[in-house]
């Protein structure tokens, strides 16, 4: 039986297209399909691959639905005996959401899972998604392969340490302190760590329908807070909060009451870093649970799935 690799499509700028190449900002994402853009790279006419377009967003839209969707049909791809793994084509203002929430959820040990965007659209003079593509069919060939990764401008991350760095360059995610697990160099990865561990919650963990998994927000500490944010949150009805902190997990002390009465009230809260670097170092006696080094972004999901699973 060949093996062969399925290439999963939800949109993204990798799928966008502008009226002028010059244009790298006024595009529309998510306009072609999956099938167009593989054609689209003669470098990959020699992998056997299947596509699906499982959905077509920009993916500053991704929902839960969305993320329950790939899971799922990951899982089922990576099931197969003849898969060897599965691409995700993804716009990057949420790559890093969808990417965490696999990885917790399916934290698969044996295949890879490589998710992939572009900064620029596909009409571009210069796009960066064919290459990209071509990267992530390279990386997850590699022999022993796994877990959930990331591929962009050649850089190589895993999903527990992802994050986008910039609005704009094409060398746009990072792993914060972590560093690159590797580099895809002339059709060859040069590895710099191992591949991701992890223990899997499973599908089980998130079968419930959307609608009925904690509402988790994101509240951020700054210069002049009080706790209107808080109080307006749980009036709506909340699960649990995840602060954006500053500095190591400081909060302003307004903003911390407001929590106080949060938690009182049966409110889960986690802390993370609002710093582009480093996290949140526990400390003896300290009020809230703390993130440790994920972004706010990836605690949300973290703290959603703990009260989903009642995980603690």
């Amino acid at each position: 039986m060949q093996s062969r690799f399925v290439v999963l499509g939800t949109g993204g700028t990798i799928a966008g297209t502008a009226a002028d190449t010059g244009d790298h900002l006024g595009y529309r994402a998510a306009q072609l399909g999956i099938e167009s853009l593989i054609a689209g790279v003669p470098a990959l006419r020699g992998f056997p691959v299947e596509a699906e377009q499982l959905a077509q967003i920009d993916s500053k839209d991704a929902t839960h639905a969305l993320w329950q969707a790939l899971a799922q049909r990951v899982s089922q791809h990576l099931a197969r005996p003849e898969v060897a793994g599965v691409i995700v084509t993804h716009g990057t203002d949420t790559l890093e959401e969808s990417a965490y929430f696999l990885h917790r959820v399916l934290a698969p040990r044996d295949k890879p899972v490589v998710i992939t965007g572009a900064m620029r659209p596909a009409t571009a003079l210069m796009p960066d998604g064919p290459q990209n593509l071509v990267d992530a069919f390279t990386l997850a060939a590699v022999p022993g392969a796994r877990g959930v990764l990331a591929v962009m401008g050649g850089s190589v991350h895993a999903a527990d340490t992802l994050r986008k760095q910039h609005s704009y360059r094409l060398d746009t995610l990072a792993s914060g302190d972590a560093g690159p697990l590797g580099f895809v160099e002339a059709g060859r990865l040069r590895q710099l760590r191992p591949w991701p561990e992890g223990d899997a919650l499973g599908l089980a963990a998130v079968a419930a329908p959307v609608d009925a998994w904690p509402r988790v927000d994101i509240v951020q500490s700054h210069g002049g807070g009080d706790g209107r944010v808080v109080r307006a949150l749980l009036a709506a009805g909340m699960d649990g909060l995840v602060v954006a902190a500053t500095g190591n997990g400081t909060l302003h002390e307004a903003l911390a009451a407001a929590l106080d009465e949060a938690a009182a009230q049966g409110v889960a809260v986690l802390v993370a870093s609002r710093c582009a670097q480093g996290g949140v170092i526990e400390q003896p006696g300290q009020r809230f649970d703390s993130a440790g080094l994920l972004t706010p972004a990836a605690a949300r999901i973290e703290l959603m799935l703990r009260l989903l699973t009642k995980v603690s």
